[in-house]
C-alpha cells in the first residue's frame, strides 16, 4: 500500500483523541501521521519491510503506551502511543498487499512483511494488489475522508494533499520502474 495510504489510516486513530481531548489533537496527528510513514523508510535503510517493519513489537509497544496516554495524558504521551499504534497498522496492514518488489502486479516475491517473533516472512494476500492501484487509491480516501471532516486548517490541507499526491502515484504507478531504470 501506499504511504499516503498508511498515513491515513493512522489518522484514524488520531480523531477519537482529538474529539475527546481537542488540546491534544495537534500531538496526536503529528505521531499519527509520523507513525504512518516511519515503517517505509526503510525503502531507504536496510530490507524494505523487515528493518522498519515490526507488525508485533509496534502493537505492543503501542498499546502499552496508549495505556500510560490515557493515564497520563500528555502531548509527548500521546504522540508516542499513536506513532507506535499507528506503525503497527501500517506493518501490519502490509500483509494485505503486495510482496515488496519494485514490480508487485508481477507477483514475483512471495515475501510480504517479516514477523520478528515468528523469525519468517508473511505471503502477501494481495487485497490490495500493489502499492498505487486504484483500490489502494480509493483505500487512502475512503480512509482520509473522516479526518478530512473532523480536522481543519493545516492537517486538513495534508490531509487533501496527501489524497493529491496519491492520486498522482495512482497514474504513475507502473511507469516509476521504467523512470527509474529498474
Amino acid at each position: 500500500m501506499m504511504v499516503t495510504t498508511h498515513a491515513a489510516a493512522g489518522l484514524l486513530l488520531a480523531i477519537p483523541v482529538a474529539v475527546a481531548a481537542p488540546e491534544l489533537a495537534v500531538p496526536a496527528v503529528v505521531g499519527a501521521l509520523a507513525g504512518g510513514v516511519l515503517p517505509d523508510v526503510d525503502l531507504f535503510v536496510g530490507v524494505h519491510r523487515r528493518t522498519l517493519h515490526f507488525p508485533v513489537y509496534y502493537t505492543v509497544a503501542g498499546v502499552v503506551a496508549a495505556g500510560v496516554a490515557v493515564a497520563v495524558p500528555t502531548p509527548l504521551s500521546v504522540a508516542l502511543s499513536l506513532c507506535l499504534l499507528s506503525a503497527g497498522v501500517h506493518s501490519a496492514s502490509d500483509w494485505f498487499g503486495a510482496g515488496e518488489e519494485l514490480r508487485p502486479w508481477e507477483r514475483t516475491s512471495p515475501r510480504a512483511v517479516y514477523v520478528h517473533p515468528l523469525r519468517r516472512w508473511l505471503r502477501p494476500k494481495y487485497v490490495v494488489r500493489y502499492d498505487g492501484a486504484p483500490e489502494d487509491f480509493l483505500l487512502t480516501v475512503v480512509l482520509a475522508a473522516p479526518a478530512a471532516y473532523v480536522f481543519d486548517g493545516g492537517v486538513r490541507i495534508v490531509v487533501l494533499s496527501g489524497v493529491a499526491v496519491a492520486l498522482v502515484y495512482t497514474v504513475f504507478r507502473k511507469r516509476v520502474p521504467d523512470v527509474l531504470g529498474i
